[in-house]
């Protein structure tokens, strides 16, 4: 894009869905853009009554007076009618779904997306989770226009930022939320100014990818290092939940395990034993064993794990697998 005197106005669709896109939005209204649509997932049952509820990005929309569409189907004839009337001339995408062509190449500075890491690599629905789950030690966020591929577009700007050793996946998200969301203002004042300069994503050796969490994906595997099942309690913490099956007193309890601790000692007990002490409980592995600090039973909220025993006895020969 070739620089002009003269500023863009934006006319901009914003298109996202859980808390993580709030923030986005919010700067942009705070910024004073002209946010001219939002579009948002259709409201969907939810908790034990399963009555319908809004998105945290509608719920958002509505308290602004923002114009809200909500469509099952980004290909049907009459939300693309819709989308063109709202007359947008950039469109912004933040944790929503996979664009058609029609929808993404409609406005006329494009469409831009903020991902959750620094692509190329993990491109896919988790990036956070999975950034922590294999220990990276740094992340960030990335702004990159949208094209037929998942997380290929070309990228416009990108900010890092370090993981701690201990930062769980729900801390993490937090402070990429606020940072993703300077990030996208940083892009439109590009975008407004026509200072542009894009940057092809590098093929890498060795990609990692970021896809769907399932239940089956969050089980615990005992097996797995001591550092490795740390990481993978922190990257699951506290949604959706590291979890495992304590067998105690001939009873089996599938339980998540939120919080934990590395301890190198060695034990010579079989992998999955569970250890009691004072402080209370841990769970040998093959290079030393795991404090349990913060778990949860079915159920339940999730608790220190003090306050689980003051209401469940662990049996000598209890274990977890």
């Amino acid at each position: 894009m070739n620089a002009t005197p003269n500023k863009r106005s934006l006319r901009i669709v914003f298109m996202g869905t859980p808390d993580f896109a709030v923030a986005g939005l919010d700067a942009l209204v705070k910024a004073g853009y002209d946010v001219v649509g939002v579009i948002t997932a259709p409201d969907r049952p939810a908790g034990r009554g399963r009555q319908l509820k809004a998105s945290a990005v509608k719920t958002y929309a509505l308290e602004q007076g923002l114009e809200i569409l909500q469509p099952t189907n980004l290909k049907d004839a009459s939300f693309l009618a819709d989308l063109k009337a709202l007359r947008a001339n950039l469109q912004i995408v933040v944790a929503f779904r996979m664009l058609p062509r029609a929808v993404w190449q409609m406005p006329e500075y494009g469409t831009f997306n903020l991902h959750a890491s620094l692509l190329p690599q993990y491109r896919g629905a988790a990036p956070i989770n999975w950034a922590i789950i294999n220990g990276e030690t740094r992340t960030g966020v990335t702004t990159f226009f949208i094209d037929d591929k998942i997380d290929t577009g070309a990228i416009i700007l990108q900010k890092e930022t370090p993981i701690a050793p201990e930062e769980t996946a729900g801390e993490l998200h937090d402070r990429l939320m606020h940072q993703g969301a300077e990030l996208i203002l940083e892009t439109a004042a590009l975008i407004a100014k026509d200072t542009v300069t894009l940057k092809t994503q590098a093929d890498a050796t060795q990609l990692k990818p970021a896809h769907k969490l399932y239940k089956d994906t969050c089980k615990i595997d005992w097996g797995s290092s001591l550092q490795d099942i740390h990481n993978f309690i922190r990257g699951l913490s506290p949604y959706p939940g590291a979890w495992s099956t304590l067998m105690n007193n001939d009873q089996a309890m599938v339980i998540k395990i939120h919080k934990a601790a590395m301890d190198t000692t060695l034990s010579n007990q079989p992998l999955g034993t569970v250890l009691k002490d004072k402080d209370g409980l841990s769970v040998v592995v093959k290079d030393g064993v795991l404090k349990l600090l913060q778990i949860q039973l079915p159920g339940k909220r999730s608790m220190a794990i003090k306050d689980v025993l003051n209401g469940l006895s662990i049996a000598d020969d209890a274990y977890i697998r």
